[in-house]
């Protein structure tokens, strides 16, 4: 699985087999993120795709310092289920 930021489209990628899923995102200044929208091809779905391209996601913000605004259902659901990373969401 190749999982990459591409910051010209908003959103977090994971590739494979030629297949893309995504989790975009706004940024929200001076320093937020919003997940607006996480996608996962039906060739991908049951393969735990979107949990780790998720988790990449969140990794990125963290180590950018930004907070988190999970408008996403997915990522809401994620960080909810993963106490780790219950301290990024904006308070």
């Amino acid at each position: 699985m190749d999982l990459r930021h591409n910051e010209q489209q908003s959103q977090y990628e994971a590739v494979i087999d030629g297949h893309v899923a995504l989790s975009a995102y706004d940024l929200e200044e001076p320093d937020s993120i919003v997940f607006t929208h996480t996608e996962v091809p039906k060739e991908l779905e049951g393969r735990g795709v979107g949990k780790e391209l998720v988790r990449f996601a969140l990794d990125d913000a963290r180590r950018r310092k930004l907070t988190v605004v999970p408008q996403c259902a997915f990522v809401a659901s994620f960080i909810k289920r993963n106490d780790e990373y219950q301290d990024l969401l904006r308070k």
